[in-house]
């Protein structure tokens, strides 16, 4: 201890630098975090993004949920009730906000610490009181702050990544609820089909005019198309609960939901390779989120460099003696506290650190090299969607039109039995089915590419159209 009044001097000009600079520490906003989401994943929220804090504000929400409802609801529309209904998504946003607090709070120093003792002794009476902070943290304060700042910078990239994500996952389960709902219409009609050539088999077998190999292969394709009947309702029922759970939608909501007959047209013409490389700008998501955390990294490596090797604690002392049989004396000064790095150096926390900062480095160059490699692959998937789609569309689809209009003639002219014009319908039907699987694929592929040119790569491989088509029917000679 250092007596004196001129031992007040230093702390308290410490102190008052303290004061300034905490004036400048970094706060949480969420209205703030909320309005910067929404431009940056503008074409995802529409500027809808918001958390609802309150009775009223549910209420809101639970009421534009209800207008929603009360028309099909299209894809936009599935969209625009995930943000105002889904409690999942409502949880996200809560938790960013803690998550950006928490951030916030890693900028500021602990508060000081306020000891007061009293000692009676015979003859007197001494009383104690300390101020007490840690002098390195006041110091290393400003790279504090910049560190946090960095940390709000990753939980508000975050967050806008996620958002995207989630209306990504929207727009695709929509996408295969709409489909499968489309797609069990042709099904039963395969049914239909199917059970009638069955029917008309067992008959012919039982005048003579089949035998039991033809009647049997008849037979083998209605129990085919009843079962993939079964799996085509099973998957309406799949793929509608999952548009529910991601919608956020209660049982009421559930029963009210009710989605268009058929999926949108394909554009007139998709994206050309020179508009996706425009709107693929330099600020995609991933790679900033991976320069933020290696800035993150490089800061928290520079301050912690320094609190590895020591700590330092500055405590402020005032004493003052009162003797029954003497004068009053009073004692000022201040006491410093170092920590000793004897029994550990900090080299392990320093190479940590080094690591971290490393491992940052590469992963956002292993990001800037597989970023171009992502868009390509998302482009190629949904161009090889449309181009099939469409071939569906304007050859396919037409093709077999004509061959059940030409064959409807021979039937009636009696060239062809009953056999091969349910047979040609059956596949007619399928020719649809592969044709409503392949612009599935498409609008699957158009989500996935809108999410990969803000820096969200989804997958979006390209399936089978044919998927959905009916076994080849075995045509009885």
């Amino acid at each position: 201890m250092i007596p004196g009044p001129r031992s007040f001097r230093l702390p308290l000009a410490v102190s008052a630098v303290a004061v300034l600079l905490l004036t400048g520490c970094a706060t949480a906003n969420l209205e703030q975090s909320l309005a910067r989401a929404n431009k940056d994943a503008a074409s995802f929220t529409g500027g809808k993004l918001s958390l609802a804090r309150d009775e009223d504000e549910q209420e809101t929400r639970r009421q534009a949920a209800s207008t929603l409802l009360s028309a099909p609801v299209g894809q936009e529309e599935a969209v625009r009730l995930a943000l105002v209904n889904s409690p999942a998504l409502q949880a996200l946003l809560a938790q960013n906000w803690a998550d950006s607090a928490s951030a916030a709070q890693s900028g500021r120093i602990a508060n000081p610490v306020f000891n007061f003792q009293r000692i009676a002794f015979e003859g007197g009476l001494d009383i104690e009181r300390t101020l007490a902070f840690g002098l390195l943290d006041l110091l290393t304060l400003p790279q504090r702050q910049r560190v946090a700042d960095q940390r709000m910078e990753q939980a508000q990239l975050r967050l806008t990544g996620d958002v995207i994500d989630q209306v990504t996952l929207v727009r695709q389960a929509w996408v295969r609820a709409v489909t499968a709902q489309q797609i069990v219409k042709y099904a039963k009609q395969v049914y239909l089909s199917a059970e009638a050539s069955a029917e008309l088999a067992r008959r012919m077998e039982v005048v003579g005019n089949f035998n039991k190999l033809t009647r049997a292969r008849h037979q083998t394709f209605y129990a085919d198309a009843a079962t993939r009947l079964a799996s085509a309702q099973q998957e309406v029922r799949s793929t509608r609960e999952k548009l529910i759970r991601l919608l956020g939608l209660d049982d009421a909501q559930a029963h009210q939901l009710k989605l268009p007959e058929r999926l949108p047209e394909l554009p007139k013409q998709p994206h050309q390779p020179e508009q996706v490389a425009q709107k693929a700008s330099a600020g995609r998501l991933d790679i900033r989120l991976a320069q933020s955390a290696l800035n993150s990294a490089a800061k928290a490596q520079g301050l912690n460099t320094i609190t590895s090797f020591t700590d330092i604690e500055l405590s402020l002392k005032r004493n003052t003696v009162f003797e029954n049989s003497g004068p009053t004396t009073s004692q000022r000064g201040y006491e410093i506290g170092l920590s000793l790095p004897i029994f550990d150096w900090g080299d392990m926390q320093r190479d940590t650190l080094s690591a971290q900062t490393l491992a940052a480095a590469n992963r956002l160059e292993a990001t800037v090299r597989a970023a171009g490699a992502h868009l390509r692959e998302s482009y190629s998937a949904y161009r090889t969607a449309y181009d099939i789609s469409r071939h569906y569309r304007d050859e396919v689809v037409p093709l077999r039109k004509t061959i059940a209009e030409e064959n409807l003639l021979r039937y009636n002219g009696m060239i062809i039995g009953v056999f091969e014009l349910l047979s040609d319908s059956r596949d007619q039907v399928g020719a649809v089915i592969a044709a409503i699987g392949a612009q599935e694929q498409f609008w699957l592929a158009d989500a996935a590419l809108q999410a990969t040119l803000v820096g969200r790569p989804t997958s979006a491989a390209v399936a089978s159209p044919g998927g959905g088509q009916p076994a080849a029917d075995t045509k009885a000679h």
